[in-house]
């Protein structure tokens, strides 16, 4: 592991890899499936997620010190209530950053709300002329709370 971390970070060196870019400069097709994973959260709904996701797209992430595995089918109807979060006024998402290339892609997410921000890794595959999520990967920080 240590030699492939090595080996990557001296082709990353002599490559002068380029940073994701900006998401206002993305296409427009691959932030389709990013917006419409942030309006299931502004307004709960279950079918943004659906046109999110791929049907057989997986959520993974650390929760309680354990690997938490989730399908997007599950994680839509968990998410998707119907209704924003009582605090919604208070949260605030963004698309961080945008990398594509040919018809794959990475977009980072944050999702920072009153008490914790997420930061979400989302994989993107273009399925048949459109844009989805295959794999989401996302951490969780606790927020200190203010005084």
């Amino acid at each position: 592991m240590k030699m492939l971390l090595a080996a990557t970070a001296g082709l990353v060196s002599m490559t002068g890899a380029a940073v994701a870019a900006a998401p206002e400069k993305a296409d427009p097709a691959v932030l389709a499936p990013l917006q419409s994973y942030l309006e299931g959260h502004r307004i709960g709904s279950r079918e943004a997620f659906e046109r999110a996701f791929h049907p057989q797209a997986e959520l993974f992430g650390i929760r309680n010190g354990q690997v938490f595995r989730e399908t997007a089918a599950a994680y839509a109807v968990r998410a998707g209530t119907g209704r924003a979060s009582a605090d919604e006024a208070q949260r605030k998402r963004w698309i961080e950053s945008v990398d594509v290339v040919g018809g794959a892609g990475v977009a980072k997410i944050v999702l920072d709300y009153p008490t914790v921000r997420y930061t979400d890794y989302m994989f993107l595959l273009q399925v048949d002329g459109r844009w989805v999520i295959v794999n989401k990967t996302f951490m969780g920080q606790a927020k200190s709370p203010t005084k």
